[in-house]
């Protein structure tokens, strides 16, 4: 390691304890990040101070924070969702579709306005875009994470969840149906002055293994009105449809489709 001023390290540690961050002061003091952040371990191992990696959770913090970017991305984790919570790895990921980047950015923008301070990436997979964000408190905001997959175990909203999703529920539909669901064109025939005439239809599409994920899902189009059916699709019975002409206004002014 380079050898510096000893007043060089002691204006770094008076700059880190005034609360500038490690990146700022090495650019400052043109020192590289390593050295700073060593010089940082150091003091504190003098001092007998324990760090503490800072966190705006709002549940640990009790800071407010955006109830309806909260309602969506509650949605996207339960469809493509999924957090690693194990020593020194601690991340929440949100899987999509690389067709639709508007989605992609949704996620990201999602998570950033939830708890700003955790570092966010985007790891490119085959056909697929995971977003990541970097903290252990990911697992306070979403109670339902556990071991095994999670239509293996019971999936029940928190009060404090449920209550954000009664007053942001189209959010919550909206990551719902950016995960697990599609609008998509149908079509059926109809005898038409004698005649047998193709007739298209625009249809939501919900699609989930868990029980009482669907639950979720078709408890809230219930709240808000919307007439949906249980149908099967390739032998499997995961689906829900909306396909009544007013209940797919309601869904197309409220979550339309993907991009």
């Amino acid at each position: 390691m380079e050898q510096h001023n000893p007043s060089i390290r002691d204006e770094a540690l008076a700059l880190l304890r005034s609360g500038v961050t490690n990146r700022a002061a090495a650019e400052l003091l043109n020192v590289p990040r390593g050295t700073i952040g060593w010089w940082l371990h150091e003091d504190r191992k003098q001092h007998g101070v324990q760090y503490v990696r800072p966190t705006d959770c709002p549940l640990c913090t009790g800071r407010t924070f955006d109830r309806v970017a909260y309602a969506y991305l509650l949605g996207l984790y339960l469809g493509d969702g999924h957090i690693v919570s194990k020593p020194r790895q601690h991340h929440l990921s949100v899987f999509c579709d690389k067709a639709w980047p508007g989605v992609i950015d949704e996620a990201e923008a999602a998570m950033r306005q939830v708890m700003p301070m955790p570092r966010i990436g985007r790891r490119h997979r085959d056909g697929c875009i995971e977003v990541k964000s970097f903290t252990s408190h990911w697992t306070c905001l979403f109670p339902q994470h556990g071991p095994g997959k999670k239509h293996e175990r019971p999936i029940v909203l928190a009060p404090w969840q449920q209550d954000i999703v009664d007053a942001h529920p189209w959010e919550f539909i909206r990551g719902l149906i950016h995960s697990d669901g599609c609008r998509s064109i149908n079509w059926t025939t109809r005898l038409i002055g004698g005649e047998r005439k193709r007739y298209e239809y625009p249809r939501y599409w919900f699609t989930n293994v868990s029980d009482d994920i669907r639950r979720l899902y078709t408890d809230t189009l219930d709240k808000l009105g919307i007439e949906w059916t249980h149908c099967t699709r390739a032998g499997k019975e995961y689906n829900i449809s909306v396909a009544r002409r007013a209940s797919v206004a309601l869904m197309d002014a409220h979550v339309g489709p993907k991009y």
